[in-house]
Parts: C-alpha cells; structure tokens; sequence
C-alpha cells in the first residue's frame, strides 16, 4: 500500500478542510496496519440528467482514494432527490417524482465511470435503506436532533427570520444525508463547502449509533468558465461531460490562465509546478485536450486539438461557424433605414446565454463584427438586404448574421 506520506500528499490536493486531521492520519495508518481499505462515501442526487465539471471534482477525489486502495461509495440519493437539498435555498425546492430521479440516476452511472473504476466503485443508492424504513425507526432517527440546532443552519435560519416558511420534511433531508454514513459505515465523507452541515450530521448520528465518527473533507465549489460564480447550468458557464468535444475544447480554451491552473488542480493529477512554467497556451491545450480524451477518446481529442489550432490559431473565420442567424424585417423597427441593436444581435445568435452576458462582452471588448472590434453595447448594426455580417463573440465563437427584407 502507497505510504502514508504519499497517501496524505494526494488525498489533500485541493481541499478546503479536513475534519479532523488527526483522526484522518489515524485512519489511514490504521488502514495500512490492518491492511483494510477506507470507506470512502461521496453522495450525489441525481436531480438533473447531465453531470458538469463542477460536479467531477468530488469525483476526482473519489478517484484518489480508489487509486490509492481505498473502497469508492458512489452514494446515488434518489431518496433524498425526491426531498431535494434545501442548502442554500431560499424556499422550499419543488420535489421530483420518482421516475424522474431513477431515470436521471441511470445517466449518471454512465457518466461517473468515465472516472471511476466501475469494479472497484461501489454504487448505492439510498431508497435500499429508506424506502425500508418503519415509520416508528423514522421518528427514532428525528429524535437524534432537535429544531434549534437545525435553525442555526445558515439557510434555514435565513428564512425562518425572513419569516418564509419551511416544510418539516427538509429537515429530514440532512437527517437522512447523516443517515446514509450510518447506513454505510463511512470511514470518510466526501462534500463542496456548501455541504459542510450535512457531512457534519454525518458525524454526529454515527456517534450516536456507536460507530466511531467519519472524517468530513470538504472541497471547493468549481468555478465556471466565467471565473467567477460557481459552475451551474442555469448560469450558462458550465461544461458538460456529454458535450461536443469541440465544445468542450472551446470552452476550456475560453477561460482564464488563472482559472486554468484551478482546473488542473482539481481536475488532473498533474503536477502543478510544471504546468506553471510552461506556456499559457500550449498548457491549456493540453488541458482540453486531456479532458476531451477522459469524456470521449483519444481520437476524439486529438481531433478537437487540431480543429482549434487550424480554426483559431490562425484566426481564419470557419467555413462552419457555430451559429447562422437569419433576420428579417420583424428584428428591426424601420425597413426603410434597417438596424439592430448590437446587444439584441448578439443574443439572436444564441451564442450567450442572456443579453447582460452579451452587453458584458462588448464592454471587454470581446466582440468582432467583420474584424472590427466594438465597445459600445448601445450602438445599432446598419443592415444590408443580403449582406451576411461576420461575428465573433468571445474568443472561440463565431457566427454569421444575414438580414432578407
């Protein structure tokens, strides 16, 4: 088994907190002893069908353990999907029927073993333990908590001054999340930051059931392609794992040098101090290069490597560029004197996900029309009946805008 200065060395890559270090240590060198691998517990309700980036860190931390010996527990909740995960709500999420949880569960089995060893992964799903449950074994299980601790939880106590209501069954939520580490004898718990009470439930009803407590190590929520707000769908800076190479590859190749060091940090096991020395761009390729390669093949990466350095390295417009918008006489007010906002034009090419993400292009000066580059998010496009206008936005996309009275 790997030393435990290496094991150590490893398993604390990227992570915010341990709780607690020593007993971590503890544990691990146990483990060594004993020659008994950990118990490694990561959960996931499967509330959406798709998996992003932001979602493969725990992943990849999972996947530490597992290289280093340790038993994987890939926790699918679709019991606790069917509550949903009141954290960092400000009211009570709408409940998913079951159907639709067991079938965004299966995409997720698909999806985790494009990381995962699939015969050294454990997968569970917590309806097994659950859905078994008597009602009198239920109220055992509340007892084990109580309401003004439950208050002190940032978002619960957030609206319950903000007097908007709160169902009781969300306080089952990071009961049965607890539960789950009972339920599986975790040795260790895996979680973002904003998972921290949950995991730490964990902790305390293990005690409670006389297990000896799992060791909480929580990490970083992933920032998505615009640097700044954390990776989710609904903000349109994410990247799936089922996307386009190509669109992976754009992607990855559109965020920040200092965002791109973040991502092989929590997303590769390659060694940082290299990766610094060497050049910006050719480091960023190698990044979306071995992404795409990990969610779609080899051939599937070299590809995308090579499409980008003929398309964008040369800054040649694409013979096939992203997007073609067709505009007509509807888009603009005057046919006589036709125009179009240039925010509204940028957004019709769907190449944004809102209008205020394509006004903050233009104001970074992110946005070409026929190689000219424009600052002003207020100005309007003259149109010209059957002259295509050539668009980039950003640094990858491309589209082309052509107005047919």
């Amino acid at each position: 088994m790997t030393p435990l200065s290496q094991q150590l060395e490893l398993i604390l890559r990227g992570i915010v907190e341990v709780i607690q270090p020593a007993e971590l240590e503890s544990k691990l060198a146990r483990s060594m002893k004993e020659r008994r691998p950990l118990r490694i517990k990561a959960g996931f309700d499967p509330t959406a069908p798709d998996l992003h980036l932001g979602h493969t860190v725990l992943i990849h931390k999972l996947k530490h353990f597992q290289d280093l010996g340790h038993q994987v527990i890939f926790l699918i909740g679709d019991f606790t999907g069917m509550i949903g995960d009141p954290t960092g709500q400000s009211e009570t999420r709408v409940a998913l029927s079951k159907e639709k949880v067991v079938e965004n569960a299966k995409t997720y089995e698909r999806q985790i073993f494009k990381i995962l060893d699939p015969l050294k992964t454990q997968v569970e799903f917590n309806s097994r333990w659950m859905s078994a449950m008597t009602a009198d074994r239920l109220i055992e299980l509340s007892a084990h908590y109580n309401v003004a601790r439950m208050l002190e939880r940032e978002d619960f106590h957030k609206r319950y001054t903000d007097q908007k209501p709160i169902s009781i069954h969300e306080f089952m939520y990071p009961l049965i999340q607890g539960y789950d580490s009972v339920a599986l004898k975790a040795d260790v718990e895996l979680g973002g930051t904003d998972q921290k009470f949950n995991l730490l439930m964990g902790r305390d009803l293990q005690r409670d059931y006389g297990q000896e407590a799992q060791v909480v190590i929580t990490m970083p929520l992933l920032e998505g392609t615009d640097g700044v707000r954390k990776m989710s769908k609904s903000l349109g800076n994410y990247i799936a794992l089922e996307d386009r190479p190509a669109d992976i590859f754009g992607k990855l190749m559109s965020i920040s040098d200092a965002l791109m060091l973040r991502y092989y940090e929590l997303l590769t096991t390659e060694d940082l101090a290299r990766v610094k020395t060497a050049h910006p761009m050719d480091a960023k390729q190698s990044l979306a290069e071995q992404i795409v390669v990990r969610y779609h093949g080899v051939d599937a990466g070299r590809e995308a490597r090579g499409v980008f350095q003929h398309k964008f390295q040369a800054r040649e417009f694409p013979e096939q560029p992203d997007a073609h918008v067709a505009l007509t006489r509807s888009d603009v007010k005057d046919a006589a004197a036709p125009a179009i906002g240039l925010v509204d034009l940028i957004a019709k090419t769907g190449l944004v996900p809102s209008k205020s993400e394509a006004r903050r292009l233009i104001v970074q000066g992110a946005v070409e029309i026929d190689e000219q580059k424009l600052t002003d998010a207020n100005v309007s496009i003259t149109l010209t009946n059957g002259k295509p206008l050539h668009l980039r936005v950003g640094r990858r996309k491309f589209a082309i805008a052509e107005y047919k009275a």
